[in-house]
């Protein structure tokens, strides 16, 4: 599903007419403007997919993962993105969305290693990188919608929208920011990635 939805929104707009600025939602019945309705609702639906990490965590009883980040990631999302489904599925609000989408590629494939346990632990030396890949995905989406406001002329039909997902994209590198320092600066939670089999510290 995460792959399909990275591809359904640069097939949707971004890699097909959209100009990383000032795009605004088409609320037309056109083919292209369907079909990014039906891919914003996908990525919505993998929110609540994602929501279950938590829910496996709590059911394991392994509270050293349900940490703020975690829980704050995986609970406000699904909330937001209803509205974003609801009001403005389409434009330059969904761009987070698709860079968003391409991480969680690399990083699913991080966890998928993880679970086929120790003998895959030798390929599992990028954890710091993917850590750092999370921090540029902030920084590229804190840079996409700072720019739009200094446009003089930016017709976007939630500006609202703007605001959110630019206070995201900052609270988000804040947080990824602390996690860094705690795990490889002060080394709080050493980068060990595998434990009987399973992922020990989860990159959220």
């Amino acid at each position: 599903m995460i792959i399909g939805s990275k591809m359904l929104f640069v097939m949707s707009g971004w890699g097909t007419g959209y100009s990383f600025g000032c795009d605004i939602v088409d609320y037309s019945q056109s083919p292209k403007a369907m079909r990014m309705v039906h891919t914003c609702w996908l990525y919505y639906f993998s929110k609540f997919i994602e929501l279950l990490d938590t829910i496996f965590f709590v059911l394991r009883k392994k509270n050293n993962q349900v940490t703020f980040l975690h829980v704050f990631h995986h609970t406000i999302m699904p909330w937001t993105w209803w509205f974003g489904v609801k009001f403005a599925a389409g434009g330059l609000g969904t761009f987070h969305a698709m860079v968003n989408t391409a991480v969680h590629v690399v990083m699913y494939t991080y966890y998928g290693l993880c679970a086929m346990g120790p003998t895959y632990q030798k390929y599992l030396w990028w954890k710091k990188h993917l850590t750092s890949l999370q921090l540029v995905q902030f920084v590229i989406v804190t840079i996409h919608m700072g720019h739009i406001f200094l446009m003089e002329d930016c017709k976007y039909q939630y500006p609202v929208f703007m605001y959110i997902i630019m206070s995201y994209g900052c609270i988000f590198l804040l947080l990824f920011l602390h996690f860094w320092y705690c795990a490889y600066t002060k080394g709080q939670r050493p980068p060990k990635t595998i434990k009987n089999g399973n992922s020990k510290n989860k990159q959220y």
